[in-house]
């Protein structure tokens, strides 16, 4: 097994760090991996905010659907969906009545923005440097634009905390679906009632028997989270809020 196949395989989402700050070299790394990432059209349409203050590590852990563990990072990572650079240098080049841009640049710069978020995760791998993705950056716009001075055509595609992995840490790696229900060839596969069963067995089996929706299988629990909880009801209005700008076109 090589070293790229080792931190794939290896890698869990880690939420408890050494307390040790990650080393300028480390993060060099980390950061110029991440900006050799391909892009579509080689725009590089994303920017990375390094989040090192305290404080404002303690702000996003609770922003973020307080988490504690976020201040706890060494660094945190915020991947922009950015094509504000782009607007700006569309000016600079004197280009008259400019549109505004459209839901294709910023599904391009999100694409942007996350591949180059997974380089920076598995080169901090290769270092022994763990990491967990923060969904949640997505939530409290308007928050996070002030927090982050974010203008109009930038979005938080993703966050990532980093630190050093505890020594002598025993991982714990979650199950993940087969491959046959994840693969097709050719064409999308729709997957009948009995696959669906056999899929989401694992599932099932380890539900929690004791949940804040008092149902029954896992299918309504993820249901009642993706449409009830507060977290999601506040993520979907978020996003709408943040890429409004541009569904102008």
């Amino acid at each position: 097994m090589n070293d790229i196949i080792k931190a794939i395989n290896n890698r869990v989402s880690l939420r408890k760090y050494q307390e040790k700050e990650i080393s300028k070299e480390h993060l060099d790394i980390i950061l110029e991996s991440a900006i050799k990432a391909p892009t579509a059209g080689n725009m590089m349409m994303y920017s990375i905010i390094k989040i090192s203050d305290e404080k404002t590590k303690e702000k996003l852990s609770i922003t973020c659907d307080n988490q504690p563990f976020i201040k706890k990072a060494s660094v945190v990572l915020i991947f922009l969906a950015d094509m504000q650079k782009w607007y700006d240098y569309f000016k600079v080049c004197n280009i008259e009545n400019i549109k505004p841009l459209g839901m294709n640049d910023f599904m391009l710069s999100i694409n942007d923005a996350l591949i180059a978020c997974q380089n920076a995760v598995l080169a901090a791998e290769s270092l022994d440097i763990g990491s967990c993705y923060i969904g949640d950056i997505m939530e409290n716009y308007e928050e996070h634009k002030k927090l982050l001075n974010l203008p109009d055509y930038t979005f938080p595609a993703a966050m990532i905390t980093l630190g050093y992995y505890p020594e002598n840490m025993k991982r714990v790696y979650r199950d993940r679906f087969d491959k046959e229900h994840v693969v097709f060839d050719e064409k999308y596969k729709q997957l009948d009632e009995d696959e669906l069963k056999q899929m989401f067995k694992n599932k099932e089996e380890n539900m929690p028997k004791t949940n804040p929706f008092n149902v029954n299988s896992f299918g309504e629990l993820i249901y009642n989270r993706k449409t009830s909880a507060d977290f999601s009801i506040e993520m979907d209005r978020s996003i709408k809020e943040g890429i409004k700008f541009f569904t102008k076109r």
